[in-house]
């Protein structure tokens, strides 16, 4: 059954195609040579009877060895993949793209899950559980679906109406490189993220703006999110909104780069399902449960890059406050992220040290009429947590880092320690709405502890060619005082990937 506004959004796509095929095929040819060029790094795209086709097949067997709970699986191993094939038209006025996704769960563990409050014992438990406790599960649908209508006015604004991706902090792309990478890994995603990292991803369908005057830029964007992330069907919508607007603006000097960008974000879920919260189930469930969640999110980043005869320093402030309504409960939270790095100059392995503080808020009273968890809305998780056994809720993070790039290679390693801000609230996991009937994020009793663990990971990227990357990760987990009450068995943790990752 289609919602209302993927009824519109269908007919504007089939109104789009139809026209597209009317064209003359000395037009078509004539708006390919206008196409902008290729983003480094990957292949171009196929040209077929005047379309433009592309694609993406990811292949990934996951390790889990979680904290042990008694007469469960705790140590397990599956695989995922998930196929995009993409078609559409870049044309001097407008763009369209259709998208396809073909998601696939193999080998899924069926006793990972344990009684609370130990619950899901990693993120394969998490699968077998969203996919109707199912050890293999796939799917196939439509992931975009999008017009994009450009030059707006004869300027360069653009509407883009459908089914797509969208990523807050993404607004625009620095031309200084630091910056660029910055806001891909440290800043986009925090509050709403397609959750590439999951084996099916979210999209959104909905309506994005952008305008550009001079170097700033206005966006906003409204949508409703379709299912998926860990379940394979990502065809329906939720019963959740958004609305978003920022302004961006750069700042630069000629040996420093900066940027600015302030943000508003609207969150709406009225779905009716139970909450997740440090308050007792009986005041979570009858009135609370109908009671909507309407959450303003209000924040801003600065980022700035220095050119020194020491190499670049970088520095980066991003934050949030949040106010409205959780349920029954008046909602106060807010977040903060601190960070810097230093790239020496003239070595060959290009090393990036950086190091940074993150802290958001927690509930100190499970009993009150106020809500003060710092509330993620829909984010990546894993873009923050490498690890994802937890996320931005309730959450004290201190971290180092370091990357090596020589040539294709990059290697990563992080040491984080972790605390819950508040003793009195929950651990958290999870990145946000995904289905009907299921919250998105769970979480589990402090135990009277803080101390969550002290987190060390590696990752390996090599980019074989334009075509193929393949890569690889592992983390271990110290558990401290929250896990340790929890799971009676082994009370560290780890997790490990390899992954291939071939475009088209």
């Amino acid at each position: 059954m289609l919602f209302p506004l993927q009824r519109i959004f269908l007919l504007g796509l089939i109104v789009a195609l139809l026209v597209t095929g009317a064209q003359p095929q000395t037009t078509q040819q004539s708006s390919e040579k206008k196409q902008p060029p290729t983003a480094a790094g990957s292949p171009p795209p196929i040209k077929w009877n005047g379309l433009n086709v592309s694609g993406t097949w990811r292949l990934r067997p996951e390790f889990w060895g979680w904290f042990e709970a008694p007469n469960r699986d705790a140590n397990y191993a599956f695989v995922q993949s998930i196929l995009r094939l993409a078609i559409g038209q870049q044309r001097k006025g407008w763009d369209w793209q259709i998208e396809l996704a073909q998601p696939t769960l193999l080998g899924l563990p069926e006793n990972a899950v344990a009684p609370a409050p130990a619950g899901q014992l990693g993120l394969g438990a998490t699968y077998y559980v969203s996919n109707g406790a199912s050890r293999n599960a796939a799917f196939i649908f439509p992931s975009k679906a999008f017009i994009k209508l450009k030059n707006l006015g004869g300027r360069s604004n653009d509407l883009t109406l459908g089914r797509f991706t969208f990523v807050d902090g993404t607004e625009t792309t620095p031309q200084n490189k630091t910056l660029a990478s910055l806001k891909q890994t440290r800043i986009a995603h925090r509050l709403l993220g397609d959750f590439g990292f999951s084996v099916t991803g979210r999209s959104q369908d909905g309506v994005r703006f952008s305008a550009n005057a001079g170097s700033s830029n206005l966006t906003f964007a409204a949508a409703r999110p379709t299912r998926g992330v860990f379940q394979v069907d990502g065809l329906g919508e939720l019963d959740v909104s958004w609305e978003y607007g920022a302004l961006t603006v750069p700042v630069g000097t000629k040996t420093s780069a900066g940027e600015l960008r302030v943000f508003g974000l609207g969150y709406q879920d009225v779905r009716g399902v139970l909450k997740t919260d440090n308050r007792p189930a009986v005041m979570r469930t009858g009135l609370d449960q109908l009671e909507n969640i309407n959450i303003g999110t209000f924040g801003f980043h600065y980022l700035h890059a220095l050119e020194t005869n020491s190499g670049t320093f970088d520095f980066l402030l991003w934050a949030a406050g949040q106010t409205g309504q959780w349920g029954l409960q008046n909602h106060r939270a807010g977040a903060v992220a601190l960070e810097g790095g230093w790239q020496p100059k003239n070595t060959s392995l290009k090393p990036w040290l950086r190091a940074g503080y993150f802290v958001s808020t927690g509930d100190g009273n499970p009993t009150d009429s106020d809500h003060n968890t710092f509330f993620s809305v829909m984010p990546t998780p894993r873009i923050y947590a490498r690890y994802p056994f937890f996320n931005q809720m309730n959450n004290t993070d201190a971290f180092v880092s370091l990357m090596l790039r020589p040539g294709k290679l990059t290697v990563r390693t992080d040491a984080h320690a972790l605390w819950l801000t508040s003793r009195k609230d929950l651990w958290y996991q999870g990145g946000g709405a995904f289905q009907p009937r299921t919250f998105g994020y769970t979480g589990r009793p402090s135990t009277g502890a803080r101390g969550l663990g002290n987190l060390w990971d590696v990752s390996a990227d090599y980019q074989v060619s334009r075509n193929l990357t393949i890569g690889g990760y592992f983390g271990h987990v110290f558990g401290k005082g929250v896990p340790k009450n929890i799971y009676s068995g082994e009370q560290d943790s780890n997790f490990g990937y390899v992954e291939t990752v071939v475009r088209f």
